[in-house]
């Protein structure tokens, strides 16, 4: 829903693309809906219902026009007084004479708990138990997560500017430095030095390797190598935290994946970009092999990128090399 509050029309754009792969069931930013494929939803806005004289009216020309995809908004004055009933009327009166069922209410403010549960026994007395409800209202994953415990009759969530202004971590902390420069027919690898351990930069080209657990299939830890190093698990695969090096786990029972994907060699492209729906289905089902503990909002267990001890070695030789001054 956030294409009006996104900072500018590329996150508009490509934000809907990216929210559909992360999970979204549809988009409202029609554009994004035609070009990319994603599902196209949306409800009438405040300022329709405000144009007519009464909300009825404004309902009633909205079924008039749209009685396929007839969803109304409740809340421009009063949910439960005006909003529901106005609703429930247009559904009689010009909806089911064409024979059209509706598809849906939205809820915009007020307590969406309360107000949806009082809506969906008015609409279930009324007929329409097939009516659903959505809610919107600057909502985040907390919210929504609460709704649902307090049991909300809340069928879809619409979810705009705490998504697409990537509100609550808009600072993107990783920058490009250099890893390795080419000559002749090796590679130098480089470093950015920093006081900050975390912000000391990695060197040297890399393979990178998801390890799972082979009983669970759930992913334990990213393994980043040197680009011409061999990793051999047949005894198990010891990892160790980069910055916090006592920190040691042994991984057993396990096989590898690796994550690196070319995309061009020798200056040709040899990756085709999979459709949406693929890479939407690839992002779920890698999303899935994720512990809970992991995804937990609040305290969740670190998941660990840990480096091979070579790679180890050769970012300490540059740290000596370059840090001595």
């Amino acid at each position: 829903f956030g294409a009006r509050r996104a900072q500018g029309y590329d996150a508009a754009y490509f934000g809907a693309r990216a929210s559909y792969i992360g999970g979204c069931g549809s988009t409202s930013c029609v554009m994004a809906a035609r070009d990319f494929g994603i599902p196209a939803s949306g409800t009438m806005a405040h300022s329709w219902v405000q144009m007519f004289p009464t909300e009825y009216d404004a309902f009633k020309k909205y079924a008039e026009m749209y009685p396929d995809a007839c969803v109304l908004l409740v809340d421009t004055y009063n949910v439960l007084r005006h909003g529901v009933p106005d609703a429930i009327k247009v559904f009689d009166e010009v909806l089911k004479p064409m024979g059209k069922r509706p598809k849906g209410i939205r809820i915009d403010s007020g307590d969406i708990a309360y107000l949806s549960k009082k809506a969906r026994k008015m609409l279930d007395e009324a007929g329409y138990p097939d009516c659903t409800i959505c809610a919107s209202n600057s909502l985040d994953e907390y919210i929504v997560r609460d709704l649902i415990l307090q049991g909300a009759r809340v069928d879809s969530f619409g979810i705009g500017e705490n998504m697409i202004t990537a509100k609550s971590d808009p600072v993107f902390g990783g920058v490009y430095k250099l890893a390795a420069v080419k000559d002749g027919g090796r590679y130098l690898p480089k470093i950015k030095i920093s006081e900050t351990a975390e912000k000391t930069t990695i060197p040297h080209l890399k393979n990178l390797y998801r390890i799972y657990d082979k009983e669970t299939g759930k992913a334990m830890a990213d393994y980043i190598t040197m680009w011409d190093e061999t990793v051999d698990i047949e005894n198990g695969l010891t990892l160790f935290d980069p910055v916090q090096t006592w920190k040691k786990r042994t991984f057993e029972n396990i096989c590898l994946r690796k994550l690196n994907v070319p995309i061009y060699v020798n200056g040709r492209r040899v990756y085709e970009n999979p459709p949406l729906k693929e890479i939407r289905a690839y992002c779920r089902q890698q999303v899935d092999t994720l512990w809970d503990e992991v995804k937990r909002f609040e305290n969740p267990h670190r998941y660990y990128v840990d480096l091979s001890q070579k790679l180890w070695d050769e970012r300490h030789r540059l740290l000596d090399e370059y840090g001595r001054g």
